[in-house]
């Protein structure tokens, strides 16, 4: 039986370095002496020998809402409607039993892309009118704080 076999000098042999006079032996392919020839030797990341480096000659300019923004997560009724059965209620609590959510996510939003064929109660805090539309129209209940839908 024949067997497949790599062409002459595909498989190469790992170069060891820093093992004696057989290997690349006395400087490991660092060069000779000076600071990248050494250990821990190097200069930082964005160091350009002494010039202002580029991320100090640009002006820094304007604010980032970015540390303080309210980041939701998103759940379509469709989801919903795979993962819940008939009459249960969908809450922050059910969500992280069922491992949709996870670690310290409790911001939840509904959304309404999907259809909905079971009565659910969704007891979150945040839903657009328009899954809040298709759950009435489901039979399902809203046990939502007012004016703090929708937006």
């Amino acid at each position: 039986m024949e067997q497949i076999k790599a062409p002459k000098g595909a498989n190469k042999r790992k170069t060891i370095v820093g093992r004696g006079n057989g290997s690349k032996g006395r400087s490991s392919g660092r060069g000779h002496d000076g600071q990248n020839s050494r250990s821990g030797g190097g200069v930082r990341p964005g160091f350009e020998g002494g010039q202002m480096p580029l991320y100090r000659r640009i002006a820094r300019k304007g604010f980032s809402n970015h540390p303080f923004k309210t980041v939701y997560t998103v759940f379509n009724l469709s989801e919903l409607n795979n993962r819940f059965n008939d009459g249960e209620t969908v809450s922050i609590e059910s969500l992280r039993e069922k491992r949709m959510i996870k670690g310290r996510e409790n911001m939840v939003k509904i959304l309404g892309n999907g259809d909905l064929d079971k009565k659910l109660t969704i007891a979150i805090e945040k839903i657009s009118a328009q899954a809040k539309d298709k759950v009435l129209k489901a039979g399902g209940k809203i046990q939502v704080e007012e004016g703090n839908d929708g937006k």
